[in-house]
């Protein structure tokens, strides 16, 4: 009975690493083998949720890796083939979208909300120092005085 617990864990385990395709392209030089990787790490994958196309298992991203793989291989420049995968899929395949209309709040919101968060700031400790400046009666001075002699 033991052997067939172990025999089921071994098949549910590897069953999805018998599923996950392995790439391996040809490349004439190491140059476009690490521009290659450069540009699967820049490219999101179209079906997934915040994944490369590098570290994707779906079809659309095998695909995009092939077309890569032959864009390289024809000579085209980095520029070129983030410009077609653009011209594709849009602003979501770029990890780093171009700065345009659609996409200005993505680019100068951190700025904006980095300013008001220091003007906040800022006028949180204004209204701090405003509020030290309590004059005491002259027994209570005294007596904080006392206190503090005290404790010294």
């Amino acid at each position: 009975m033991q052997i067939f617990r172990y025999l089921l864990v071994f098949v549910l385990m590897s069953g999805p690493a018998a599923n996950a395709a392995i790439d391996a392209y040809v490349f004439p030089s190491k140059d476009l083998r690490v521009r290659y990787y450069d540009l699967i790490e820049q490219l999101r994958c179209p079906q997934c949720l915040n994944t490369n196309l590098a570290g994707s298992d779906a079809m659309i991203a095998q695909d995009l890796r092939r077309e890569v793989h032959r864009m390289i291989l024809e000579g085209q420049t980095d520029a070129e083939i983030l410009q077609f995968m653009h011209h594709r899929y849009g602003d979501f395949v770029l990890y780093k979208p171009r700065f345009n209309s659609s996409t200005w709040v993505l680019w100068l919101a951190p700025g904006m909300v980095f300013c008001v968060a220091l003007a906040g700031c800022i006028v949180m400790v204004r209204r701090r120092q405003g509020q030290r400046s309590v004059s005491l009666s002259d027994p209570d001075r005294q007596r904080l005085d006392q206190l503090l002699k005290d404790k010294a």
